[in-house]
Formats: structure tokens, sequence, C-alpha cells
């Protein structure tokens, strides 16, 4: 392809491709195939994401290639083939590499094959970086989409090229019009911009539903010491010491912090299904994220109950007995 061999060409740039769609984003699509040379179980299904890609994709995207070749410069999938990922070959291919064989769509399109399978190439998070890698099928080629988008790995600054580029594509190009020319990472950014604010709020709430109850913990434990007072007067005039005063009221404030706690944790595995869509990389059932909350919640219950347990230490036995 004319546009991105001249990209190729520009100084700085390390490695250019073109794809019908940005990697990392979801589409939520699949494409049911078949192998047009014969499938052991004819009556199993396979499904599988669709990506067109042209020759070069891998190492823009450092995408490691297991077996076989890459992408053949070419117009469409019998001239460039198809590249297949390492879930695709286990999930549909168990036991073969499946290296030669040829795939066309059930619904035939101009875009889908038929196209020989090249090379198996590694798992990618191209459904989105919150979801494994599913099976997928890269359809080599460079005919597919009117707009593609230009995938291009540079050395330096990729902003800092950008109008560079600009130019080389109307060069090739003079009736092209190129936008939204940005970082990956800023697209990936956008993508995810309603999971992140979803994350803060429900930071901001967590934070505020923790604050409310240690100072209902505060509370409570303080209007228990002025009701205890004359008790609490009562145990140090026969003897007791201050600090297993201090002990008692604050061993009473963790308890109510560690009942809640086991409360919330029975809450959290009972809706498993519904935290799992809004969590990445966490497990809803993590243990060591769930005992990591446990003990800063117990820290904190701690400290506010540290400052009513010290008070009731501090009774003046005498002048409490004095009090009516």
């Amino acid at each position: 392809m004319g546009t991105i061999a001249a990209l190729r060409r520009v100084p700085g740039v390390e490695a250019a491709a073109a794809s019908g769609g940005l990697p990392g984003l979801a589409r939520e699509y699949e494409t049911e195939l078949k192998f047009t040379d014969g499938e052991v179980n004819p009556d199993r299904k396979i499904l599988a994401e669709d990506r067109f890609i042209s020759d070069g994709y891998l190492a823009t995207m450092k995408i490691p290639l297991l077996q076989g070749e890459d992408c053949r410069p070419g117009f469409g999938t019998q001239e460039g083939g198809a590249l297949i990922n390492r879930s695709f070959a286990n999930t549909y291919l168990a036991g073969s590499t499946g290296i030669g064989r040829h795939l066309k769509a059930v619904m035939e399109t101009a875009f889908i094959g038929p196209g020989e399978i090249r090379g198996i190439v590694g798992d990618a998070r191209e459904e989105g970086l919150n979801r494994e890698p599913t099976p997928t099928v890269y359809w080599c080629g460079s005919g597919f989409d009117p707009d593609p988008y230009y995938l291009v790995r540079t050395s330096t600054n990729p902003m800092a090229m950008a109008e560079t580029l600009r130019k080389k594509v109307h060069e090739v190009e003079p009736a092209r019009s190129v936008f939204e020319v940005m970082p990956l990472e800023e697209h990936l950014g956008e993508a995810f911009g309603e999971d992140r604010l979803r994350a803060i709020l429900l930071s901001f709430f967590s934070a505020t539903a923790l604050s409310l109850a240690c100072v209902g913990l505060y509370g409570t434990l303080s209007y228990t010491v002025s009701q205890r007072r004359r008790e609490v007067g009562l145990r140090l005039a026969l003897g007791a010491l201050r600090g297993q005063i201090v002990k008692q009221f604050l061993l009473q404030g963790l308890g109510v912090t560690l009942l809640g706690c086991v409360a919330g944790w029975g809450l959290a595995v009972g809706f498993t299904r519904v935290l799992s869509g809004m969590l990445y990389g966490v497990s809803p059932t993590d243990a060591v994220t769930l005992s990591f909350v446990i003990f800063l919640v117990l820290f904190v219950a701690a400290i506010a109950s540290l400052a009513p347990a010290i008070r009731a230490a501090r009774v003046e036995p005498m002048q409490v007995l004095r009090e009516e």
C-alpha cells in the first residue's frame, strides 16, 4: 500500500500499518466461520472476532508471531492470508497448528475470506484492556475499509511528528482527510472514560460511607462513655487500671466494626455477578483485596474509638462519685 510504505520511510518511524479498527477498543461483534477444507466436528460453531489488518501490524503493535509467517502484502485475504491468535488455536485447533488450512465466513461477505491461515500470533487484548483475549482472526489485506486507521510506531514523541505524518499522507493521497491524530493511549483513555468516572464516583461514595461509619462509631462510643461515667469511676476507685478501661472501649468499637466488615464481605460475595463487570484485574472475591479493605476499616475504626476510650480512662473517680 503506497501510503503505508511512504509512512515507513519517514525519519523517526519504526513501523507502520493499517487496520479496520483501533486495537484495544471493544466491538462486541463475532463472525461465524468454517474451514473450507473440512471440519473434524461439523456440528461445532466456530465464532471469532474479526480484525482487518495490513502487513506490518504485528511489528507496529508488538504482537509476537508464535508460528508460521506474518501477513503478506496484498489487497485481499486470498493474497494476504489470515492469522489466528493462540486462543483461537487452543479453542478450535487443539492438537494441530492449523497453518495451511483455509477459513471463510459462513455468511459470505466481500471482506472475509476465504483466506489461508499463515501463522499463529500471541493473544492481545484487542477487545479492551478489561477483557480477556478471545478467539480472533486477523484478516490480512489492504482494501477492507475506505477509511482505515493508520497505526504508526515512532522512536520519538508521536505528537511531535503528527504534522509531518499528516503531510506525508496528503502527498500520497491528496483527497484523503486526516483527523483524530493522537497517541493510542489517549484513544483508550477516552474509551474507558465512563468506567473511570464510575470508579471515581464509587471511590467517593466509599470514602463518604467510611467517614460516616467512623463518625457514627465515635458518636456511639462517646455517648456510651457519658452514660457509664459512674461505672467507670467506680471501677477505677476499686483498683481498675486506666489501660484496662482504654482496652475495653477500644475492643468494643472494633467488635462492632468487625461485625460490619463480615456483613460487607458477605454482601460482596453475594453481588459477585454485579461487581464482576465493573472490576479490572481484581476478582469480586479476591481475598487479598478484601482483607486489605477490612484491615483499613479496622485501622480507621481504631483511631475513631481511641479518643472516647482515652476520655473514659481520664475520669476522676472521686469527682464522678460525688455527682448525682
